[in-house]
């Protein structure tokens, strides 16, 4: 447990699950924390656990993150508290069923969440981080970023949103003292599972990593100035081939003519 202050972490959906453990962590690290989320009554149970156990201040911010009005407050929260030096977009929600089994409120309701919020929080805190040229983001996505085949589309596209915007921003940040990074769980012991009506330990069998191993594997990813981790993926190799092979492939991916395989 670090003595050392290391400013103010906020991270969204903290009430239970990888943003609880994120919040446990990054105290021990020297942080004071934010948390933000809807359940007012687990989140003051989680600050009151951290702080007895750490010292640290930890306050807490209710955030429906469904309403933009919400959102915009946690905006400027960012923009506004010099505190802050880290973000930890974590909130979020599946679908029950597929897209072919949701109506356009459940839809609006995963984009909302998963999409927007932490999209409007990224740009917020890496315009305020900037400005002060220190402060660290993480953003996480999952896995199925790279297998949209294996679940519903709308939420593996929400997570690789979230991977492209990570990878975007980072290579647009002008300052060394400010960081991102998205991490890309598999199946982890969560809340998610059971609210969005699935079993994971009968769809997954073997395959569930628990929550602290995750976030500890995502923290040394962090220490080791990754953009991109991914805790169970053994093999390194296989995500430098498939980020190599899409790179070669931009220079190739806008032309004046036709590619000849198209002409009749």
């Amino acid at each position: 447990m670090s003595t050392e202050n290391k400013g103010t972490a906020l991270v969204t959906g903290a009430s239970s699950g990888i943003g609880e453990l994120y919040a446990e962590r990054l105290a021990d690290r020297g942080y004071d924390l934010i948390l933000v989320a809807r359940r007012v009554d687990r989140l003051e149970a989680v600050a009151r656990n951290i702080h007895a156990r750490t010292g640290r201040k930890v306050e807490v911010l209710r955030g429906d993150l469904t309403n933009r009005a919400d959102i915009a407050t946690v905006e400027r929260r960012l923009r506004d508290d010099s505190a802050i030096t880290m973000l930890v977009n974590n909130a979020g929600i599946s679908l029950e069923g597929s897209t072919l089994d949701n109506d356009s409120d459940n839809i609006e309701r995963i984009v909302t969440i998963n999409i927007l919020a932490p999209t409007l929080l990224t740009a917020a805190a890496a315009q305020a981080f900037v400005a002060r040229d220190k402060g660290g983001i993480i953003n996480i996505a999952s896995v199925l970023a790279f297998a949209p085949e294996a679940f519903d589309g709308i939420y593996s596209g929400s997570k690789a949103h979230m991977v492209n915007l990570t990878l975007g921003l980072a290579a647009k940040l002008p300052t060394k003292n400010v960081r991102v990074q998205a991490v890309l769980p598999g199946a982890t012991r969560t809340e998610i599972w059971e609210k969005s009506g699935k079993d994971v330990d009968t769809l997954l069998p073997g395959m569930v990593m628990e929550t602290a191993d995750l976030v500890d594997a995502a923290l040394v990813g962090y220490d080791r100035g990754e953009t991109i981790t991914i805790p169970p993926l053994q093999d390194e190799n296989q995500y430098i081939a498939y980020r190599d092979a899409r790179l070669a492939m931009a220079p190739n991916l806008s032309r004046k003519e036709v590619a000849p395989r198209y002409r009749v």
